[in-house]
């Protein structure tokens, strides 16, 4: 069975959520058997999630049996929703019941508070090794998703359990949607350890988040640069948690400050601190940060996984061999997806990615063999002349300043919005001081928040399109 469902221990807990439900190792079997009665073919199923134990249970099911999972989020507006099942032709939907009401469709089954209702569509013809779809980061109303093979999802879950030495004695705390490639990567990863998933619907910052992780004796969480600054806001550093054991990071770079409060209190508390590095493109992970290194390699993703490996391409397209010597990283792995479909006839194509990805984020490598991102490819102003990093600026105002700020701009002028007042001199000038360039090439802006995407990423198509 898919991640060896079949040879754990039937009494074993899999999978516990808030809303009441848990399902031992025997029932996710049993249940997976079930769902896909109900199908009995392959053809293609939208996964409504919410973060709880009927749509990983799907999930499981879907990838068992060979049929493709579209997973989105259970809150995506309506009309999105509609657009995505013209242009795909799911021949099913599993969905939370509040929400039956929505669809015209025949519910064929219900369990735990989820609905199957069956389509009128029949489904695009699907690729024989398509496994899994997800959306891109920040892209949860597009049609665009990334196509995941059988290869990716298992080779990743198993580079992960292995680095991360998962076991059954595991109680991982999923704080990250499912939906989103980073919690689905933390669910799938547990599951093939044998070890228990813990999901919950409230977020890290409500009260319930933190019964519920208590009560069920969480052993670790992973979370994005986002949600870590919230830790930091509700005092998480501080808490008395006697199981946890391991905080993982991934979705882009912390502030330096934060990165180390993370590495120092794993060391104080005895506690394992572990950055990753990845995106949906590769199935979630492409690099980690061994717990030992991170108080001396502040800010480094780390090394690749195992079985994966790096190559840093110049702007010629030549490879560097030198170190600390900036290019762009291109990713050879396993865990290499597909390719994109932006409509269902898109769920035919093969592999077009053949295990290496270009991922557009700069970076060098230390003498350790250490990775450190310093910006991404596309994410450069030349202004009077001088190439400048926003993805660094951004970096260094946030370490100077200790606020929240986003960077956009054109080649003319460098734009910084802020969410505090009264810092607009004092940025400019350190900026011109820093980079050596006159006043005139910075702008700062006062904005009541930096918008963001359901993890916490910047969306920066929206600040540009502001100025």
């Amino acid at each position: 069975m898919f991640l060896d469902i079949d040879k754990r221990n039937d009494n074993s807990i899999a999978i516990i959520d808030n809303l009441g439900n848990q399902m031992t190792y025997g029932q996710l079997k049993a249940f997976s058997n079930e769902f896909y009665s109900k199908i009995q073919k392959r053809t293609l199923v939208f996964v409504l999630c919410q973060n709880s134990t009927a749509p990983l249970g799907a999930y499981v099911s879907c990838l068992d049996n060979r049929v493709v999972p579209l997973l989105v989020s259970a809150h995506m507006d309506k009309d999105m929703l509609n657009d995505l099942i013209i242009k795909y032709h799911p021949e099913y939907l599993w969905i939370p019941n509040e929400l039956i009401t929505q669809f015209q469709y025949p519910s064929i089954y219900t369990n735990m508070n989820y609905s199957l209702l069956k389509t009128e569509f029949s489904c695009f013809p699907l690729y024989e090794d398509l496994s899994l779809l997800l959306t891109t980061s920040g892209s949860t109303g597009s049609a665009k998703f990334v196509r995941h093979s059988y290869t990716n999802v298992i080779a990743n879950a198993k580079n992960i359990a292995n680095v991360f030495e998962l076991n059954e004695n595991e109680n991982g705390m999923v704080s990250l949607p499912l939906q989103f490639t980073q919690g689905l990567n933390v669910a799938t990863s547990h599951l093939l350890s044998g070890a228990t998933v813990l999901v919950t619907t409230d977020n890290l910052m409500q009260k319930e988040f933190w019964d519920f992780f208590k009560e069920y004796k969480a052993t670790s969480m992973t979370c994005v640069p986002y949600s870590i600054e919230l830790l930091d806001r509700i005092r998480f550093f501080q808490m008395d948690l006697p199981f946890f054991n391991v905080l993982n990071q991934g979705g882009g770079r912390l502030p330096d400050q934060i990165f180390m409060k993370c590495a120092n209190y794993a060391q104080s508390t005895g506690r394992k601190f572990i950055p990753t590095y990845g995106s949906t493109e590769t199935t979630s992970r492409m690099a980690y940060l061994p717990a030992h290194m991170a108080l001396e390699k502040c800010g480094s993703i780390g090394k690749p996984l195992p079985n994966c490996h790096f190559d840093l391409i110049d702007d010629e397209g030549k490879l560097i061999e030198k170190e600390n010597t900036v290019g762009e990283i291109i990713f050879h792995g396993p865990n290499v997806t597909l390719g994109y479909a932006e409509c269902g006839e898109d769920l035919a194509k093969g592999d077009e990615r053949h295990g290496v990805y270009q991922t557009g984020d700069l970076a060098y490598v230390d003498q350790d063999g250490c990775y450190f991102i310093v910006g991404r490819k596309k994410r450069f102003l030349k202004i009077f002349g001088y190439r400048v990093s926003l993805d660094e600026t951004e970096r260094m105002i946030k370490d100077q300043f200790h606020i929240e700020c986003a960077c956009v701009g054109t080649d003319k002028k460098l734009v910084v919005f802020v969410t505090q007042e009264a810092l607009d001199r004092e940025i400019i000038q350190f900026l011109s001081d820093k980079m050596g360039l006159h006043y005139s090439a910075f702008e700062v802006r006062k904005e009541n928040a930096i918008p963001k995407n359901d993890t916490g990423k910047i969306q920066y198509r929206i600040l540009e399109e502001m100025i």
